[in-house]
């Protein structure tokens, strides 16, 4: 990813809360000699080395996978920044976002008591603390008949970059013109742009 040293995501733990908070992903591979992207949740270990997921079986992505370096994307907020809030007119408008790629070996999960650990996983992170949900409630049959519909995989985490584009290659004075702008709007990319940019100034004073 090309990343500008102003928008470099620096510290590690910041790329792995951009993954928390995001993890419906572009996972992207080499499949029969030409790209191949599928989107589907990945969920990071405690330990922070391997991410996890599962791929409908169906989907043939998964079948030359295993060995390869993937790209996984995490997409975190992005909004569209007008030149009309600037201070002048002479400027063009712009793209503020926050991403993390992950680069890794994709190993194929065979045990089934892996596979189910790391469903029970995801599930739990997604349903909500009140929710009577659980997976561990199903029929032991059921279950092992719909993990035959799904392969599990990992992915063993070698490299990580992130890029935070919040306008730090603009004046302060700017920068505080896009958040009041930003604040105004109530859709909720705008909203988590315009917090990451007042923490952002809030870091560099």
């Amino acid at each position: 990813m090309y990343i500008p040293k102003q928008f470099e995501m620096k510290e590690v733990a910041v790329a792995y809360d951009v993954i928390q908070e995001n993890g419906f992903s572009t996972l992207c591979s080499m499949h029969e000699g030409m790209p191949f992207a599928t989107h589907l949740p990945l969920l990071l270990n405690k330990e922070k080395t391997y991410l996890y997921g599962h791929f409908a079986r169906p989907n043939p992505q998964w079948k030359d996978i295993e060995n390869q370096t993937v790209l996984a994307v995490f997409h975190g907020p992005h909004c569209y920044i007008s030149s009309s809030w600037y201070e002048t007119n002479q400027a063009v408008p712009t793209w503020n976002y926050v991403t993390v790629h992950v680069y890794g070996e994709v190993e194929l999960i065979e045990d089934e008591q892996e596979l189910t650990d790391t469903l029970h996983d995801m599930v739990l992170k997604y349903e909500a603390p009140d929710s009577s949900y659980n997976l561990q409630d199903l029929d032991a049959d059921f279950l092992a008949g719909m993990n035959k519909g799904i392969q599990g995989f990992k992915i063993k985490i070698n490299k990580i970059e992130g890029k935070a584009k919040l306008s730090q290659n603009h004046s302060l004075h700017r920068q505080e013109l896009v958040i009041n702008q930003l604040e105004q709007i109530q859709n909720t990319d705008e909203q988590k742009i315009s917090f990451l940019m007042k923490a952002n100034l809030k870091n560099n004073l």
